[in-house]
């Protein structure tokens, strides 16, 4: 009988969740920032063998949330914790042995599912760092694949039998559009600045998926006048290279050509409005209710 199920990617911000994913799946599905909360809503990720299908869910980083956006960030990590059948609890080796899970995430009680703990960065942590973590703790390296077959084994015992929920062949489950908007996103926290990142969303318009070159059109979403100008930069040169970027991205995901038509539009304050959020796709928090 297959075996197949829902894992969970969770740990606080920027500890190689999304960096992990990718290696699993052996795509570049998730967007990598060294800037930490780049992750907005959980990224999902296929990887399937003969017997074996996993369905992996790269999570938003466990924080305090600071304003509204944040706690619907949290909201959809937390909502996937509880759909799960495993948690892969990510934890940066070279900080040291992890503090328990359910007081890190700041949960009142334990998961009721099994909770695997998993140190990353292990290409950077030298040997006596190692042992520091004990003879049984599992680590890995996105970077150069170290521990991924040894998490793999790990977490196949702890899925249970039933058939694949999704293709074979798939390696994510999100409409085209997702990710469009997340490689903008991560264009942009690879060249801007400061705050300009975070005030940083889109909108797929229009997709031609079956014209040549694909054709999609985009409005790129800040929270100000003043950031408008920014993106698009001097004689438009940053919104090209924000699209460059971005599509580069996207014909190696589709294998065809794409042409990417950007424009910017100022969304006030969207970051803080329950009705931009709503629309943007982040889940109601339900203590707002």
């Amino acid at each position: 009988m297959p075996k197949t199920g829902h894992i969970a990617l969770a740990g606080v911000p920027n500890v190689g969740k999304s960096s992990l994913l990718n290696a699993l799946v052996g795509q570049h599905l998730a967007i990598v920032s060294p800037k930490p909360q780049a992750t907005r809503l959980p990224v999902v990720g296929l990887r399937t063998t003969d017997d074996t299908q996993f369905v992996f869910h790269d999570l938003p980083g466990l924080l305090e949330p600071k304003y509204m956006m944040q706690a619907r960030m949290r909201q959809a990590a937390l909502d996937q914790l509880a759909r799960s059948h495993a948690i892969v609890y990510l934890h940066p080796a070279p900080a040291g042995v992890a503090p328990p899970f359910a007081s890190l995430a700041g949960l009142e009680a334990a998961p009721r599912v099994p909770v695997l703990t998993v140190y990353t960065k292990a290409d950077l942590v030298p040997a006596a760092a190692r042992a520091a973590l004990g003879a049984d703790a599992l680590l890995v390296s996105a970077e150069t694949g170290e521990g991924i077959a040894e998490l793999l084994t790990r977490l196949e015992c702890l899925l249970p039998e039933g058939e694949f929920e999704f293709d074979p062949t798939d390696i994510g489950t999100q409409p085209l559009n997702f990710f469009v908007v997340e490689y903008l996103r991560e264009a942009a926290f690879e060249l801007l600045e400061d705050e300009l990142p975070y005030a940083f969303t889109a909108e797929v318009e229009e997709f031609r998926e079956h014209s040549s070159p694909v054709y999609i059109r985009v409005t790129i979403l800040v929270e100000r006048e003043s950031q408008k100008g920014m993106i698009v930069g001097r004689e438009g040169r940053t919104i090209k290279a924000i699209g460059s970027h971005a599509r580069a991205r996207l014909e190696a995901l589709l294998g065809s050509p794409v042409y990417l038509d950007c424009w910017v539009k100022v969304l006030p304050n969207w970051r803080r409005n329950a009705a931009s959020l709503s629309r943007l796709g982040f889940p109601d928090d339900p203590s707002a209710s």
